[in-house]
């Protein structure tokens, strides 16, 4: 099932990815802030169409819930024509327009990207989309990930990761970097390298391990975005004396889902704020198609009903379906003795 979503979200997630590369290998990265005064790159806006106009093009009646808008871009023309220059030659570095297309006109580009405004809720179909996750990961050189899933009856039945900055082998650093990671469904989860044939994919599958105290375990390198302290505790009530790794995205996700590390944790630090659901679709359904369990601090299955927000869960706890238990059992005696 779900065989021409994945390629189309595979094919789209790359030419994004490729858009991603060109900015980083040119001085023109530059950033404004938005109204939450978080950082958004030409890269966002250009990444966001890309991947809109695909979508368009394959399924024109799938709504997108997206991250950006193009209210910035229609202010200022100098920025908008930087976005649509790069959209040009992302386009036009790949073969893809058979089947993904390209995009005609600046102004289509603006309606593409807003095609992303929409809320969520429960619809049979919807696309999440998060154009270019850890922003400023993105803008320090660190790891980022174009993120794409596709949910049906508010599960998530295809997820894709692109990971420009990734090592294609982990083991072996001179294999160069740049991955994708696809998954469906009952179907397990996979990656190739960016730019290899679309048939050339690898099963991947999380670590078999069933001591935590032999475990590692990644977190959000900001501070802002996840407790460290309260992780911290957690690590040493679980035994684990590796010292964790610290990297912004789904690139967290990815790199459980084939056994670079075993652990991915992000828990709140304010009572108040809700998770962004594309900040998660992907990567859900990546580690529970690769042996994992991904659920909140509280045990409960992340609830992709709710609009543009995870707003019926509190944190992230994710791990191979062996050890989640025992992690979830830690994360809760800490949560409780806070």
């Amino acid at each position: 099932m779900y065989a021409s979503e994945r390629r189309i979200a595979e094919l789209a997630v790359e030419r994004a990815c490729k858009l991603t590369s060109i900015v980083s290998n040119s001085s023109q990265t530059g950033s404004v802030s938005k109204s939450d005064l978080s950082p958004v790159t030409v890269a966002d806006f250009g990444a966001q169409a890309v991947i809109i106009g695909a979508l368009q093009k394959a399924f024109p009646t799938d709504p997108v819930v997206g991250e950006e808008d193009s209210s910035i871009l229609r202010d200022q023309t100098s920025l908008r024509n930087r976005v649509w220059s790069l959209v040009q030659e992302a386009s036009s570095a790949d073969d893809y327009a058979g089947t993904i297309g390209t995009i005609e006109s600046e102004d289509k580009m603006l309606e593409y990207i807003d095609w992303g405004k929409f809320e969520g809720g429960k619809v049979p179909r919807m696309w999440a989309l998060d154009p270019v996750d850890g922003t400023k990961g993105f803008l320090r050189g660190g790891q980022f990930a174009v993120c794409l899933a596709l949910i049906v009856d508010s599960k998530v039945v295809v997820g894709v990761i692109g990971c420009p900055n990734l090592p294609i082998d982990p083991t072996n650093p001179s294999t160069g970097t740049g991955v994708v990671f696809s998954t469906v469904i009952g179907e397990g989860a996979f990656v190739r390298a960016i730019g290899s044939p679309f048939d050339s994919t690898t099963p991947i599958s999380m670590s078999k391990v069933t001591d935590t105290a032999t475990a590692s375990f990644c977190e959000s390198v900001e501070a802002g975005h996840s407790s460290h302290g309260q992780q911290a505790e957690i690590a040493a009530l679980l035994g684990i004396t590796k010292p964790s790794v610290r990297m912004d995205s789904q690139a967290k996700y990815a790199s459980i889902a084939r056994g670079d590390g075993d652990i991915y944790l992000r828990l709140p630090v304010s009572a108040s704020y809700e998770e962004k659901i594309w900040d998660h679709a992907s990567g859900n359904l990546l580690v529970a198609e690769s042996g994992g369990v991904v659920t909140d601090m509280h045990g409960k299955e992340l609830d992709f009903s709710q609009g543009r927000t995870l707003k019926n869960n509190k944190g992230i706890v994710a791990a191979s379906k062996d050890i989640h238990s025992t992690v979830l059992k830690a994360v809760q005696t800490v949560l409780q003795q806070s």
